[in-house]
């Protein structure tokens, strides 16, 4: 007969439930697993799967009383890496996504939205364009695979205890943020000075023929011109959102190394 005491079922409950927080946290807060489109329920056995997977790969917890206040303590730790780490994933698509809003306000189809399934949130169909076409190279890079090895490995930098992210990391989270405008930018940037090169043409063409009716042919010219320029400038998106993707898994790697 099998005799357990009451330690140990503690001691092997909490050993999968820390890494379920972690596990649980990435996966509501990541792009394409936390889509507001996938049900709940697949959220939580997505989280399950990955625990178990991962779980016997993990060095030993600690051994603490589920029901204590430094279990409770373990827990937050946990849910807020998880977080960040999915949070830092979200970066790379709201840079798109504010690149595309650029480009369609420069184009005058900023007026032109559909909700976005993954946020729920009105985004110009630009955005929507470029944030398909990113999630079509993290997939196709095997990104959720470098996500999955990545959450796997930062319970061996970062292993569960009552001490998670440092003051540091969360400053490095933050910062980061420039580097999404700068990004967004630097996406929109081509489309910005070949549009602005059209309505400076316009405004001479205005300047030197008054009776000329700029508004009739302008908008419909920009809009289809800017079509044509994201066609001739999609090519050269896509090693930018590799090496986006590539900073963003450093980012990843940083916060959760415990050594800032």
């Amino acid at each position: 007969m099998l005799n357990l005491t009451s330690a140990e079922i503690m001691s092997w409950v909490g050993a999968f439930m820390w890494p379920l927080f972690r596990i649980g946290a990435m996966v509501g807060a990541a792009p394409i697993f936390g889509a507001r489109t996938v049900p709940l329920t697949v959220k939580a056995a997505i989280s399950v799967l990955l625990t178990m997977l991962i779980f016997p790969m993990l060095p030993p917890a600690p051994v603490v009383d589920p029901l204590s206040g430094q279990a409770v303590l373990i827990a937050l730790n946990q849910i807020l890496i998880g977080a960040a780490m999915g949070l830092s994933l979200q970066f790379i698509f709201a840079m798109f996504v504010m690149g595309g809003q650029i480009i369609a306000f420069q184009m005058g189809l900023g007026f032109a939205s559909m909700v976005d399934p993954a946020s729920g949130t009105q985004v110009p169909v630009i955005s929507q364009f470029y944030v398909i076409t990113l999630t079509l190279v993290f997939l196709a890079l095997n990104g959720h695979l470098v996500v999955i090895e990545v959450l796997a490995d930062s319970f061996r930098t970062l292993p569960v205890g009552i001490n998670g992210l440092s003051s540091a990391s969360f400053w490095t989270l933050a910062n980061w943020g420039s580097q999404l405008y700068s990004g967004a930018v630097q996406i929109a940037l081509p489309t910005i000075a070949s549009l602005l090169m059209i309505n400076l043409t316009f405004g001479v063409v205005t300047r030197s023929a008054p009776q000329f009716n700029i508004f009739a042919i302008g908008f419909p010219v920009t809009m289809v011109a800017g079509f044509f320029i994201m066609i001739a400038t999609f090519m050269p998106i896509l090693p930018q959102i590799e090496r986006q993707l590539m900073l963003v898994f450093d980012l990843i790697g940083v916060l959760v190394s415990g050594t800032n």
